[in-house]
């Protein structure tokens, strides 16, 4: 097996961006890479994400249980897995870079629980992804932090620019703070790397978070 990274955050923390400049350099140093990207927008398997993430099963994040929301995104991870990205991970000479993964469902959806379940959740997820679906798990998970008030004014700015509509986490302010909350709290609790993305209330500068990506990564590759 090759060595398997998962970069997340909160929406607009950068995340797409810092894994398409770290596949591009593992490249550039000969290695063989595999990107994928969650959820599979415009797949079968997604087809439950979308609806969920499109307000088609309630107006607002809370308005689908916890674990019901997360076992669309599991759902989605295990066919991609089975159906397309499982020889990448046997692959000893391939390096598997995933923009988002079940840390997603770790962030988004345990802040939809009140604290005293945090930790029966978290539990529960790692033991359904990994333990009864078999989904790999990650050698390397990176969390890029970015404060949610910078996220949300980095998503009012896209959505203006672009006229992309935000799904039901990106336009709620409460769930994007809650989730900030929960994703400190995974992070601490599950052992991930975390990277500071932001500084003085304004995004670092990309090739700055680049570079402390690759203090991460080089060495696991070594």
């Amino acid at each position: 097996m090759g060595l398997f990274i998962t970069l997340d955050g909160l929406d607009a923390s950068g995340k797409e961006t810092q894994s398409v400049i770290l596949a591009s350099a593992l490249r550039e140093k000969g290695y063989r890479v595999k990107e994928l990207s969650f959820p599979m927008y415009g797949e079968k398997s997604a087809v439950a994400v979308e609806m969920y993430l499109g307000g088609m099963l309630g107006e607002k994040p809370e308005d689908t249980n916890a674990y019901a929301a997360s076992t669309f995104f599991s759902v989605d991870r295990y066919i991609s897995y089975r159906t397309d990205w499982q020889k990448d991970i046997a692959d000893p000479n391939t390096v598997v870079i995933s923009n988002r993964y079940t840390t997603a469902n770790a962030v988004h959806q345990l802040s939809k629980l009140p604290k005293e379940q945090w930790e029966t959740f978290l539990a529960w997820l790692w033991e359904f992804e990994f333990g009864k679906l078999g989904l790999p798990v990650p050698d390397v998970i990176l969390y890029l932090e970015m404060l949610p008030e910078i996220s949300m004014q980095l998503l009012s700015k896209r959505s203006a620019e672009t006229g992309r509509r935000q799904d039901i986490h990106e336009k709620s302010a409460d769930h994007l703070i809650k989730s900030y909350e929960a994703a400190m709290y995974a992070s601490d609790t599950l052992g991930w790397n975390r990277i500071r993305c932001y500084a003085e209330n304004a995004p670092r500068p990309i090739p700055e978070i680049h570079e402390e990506i690759m203090g991460y990564v080089l060495p696991k590759l070594r």
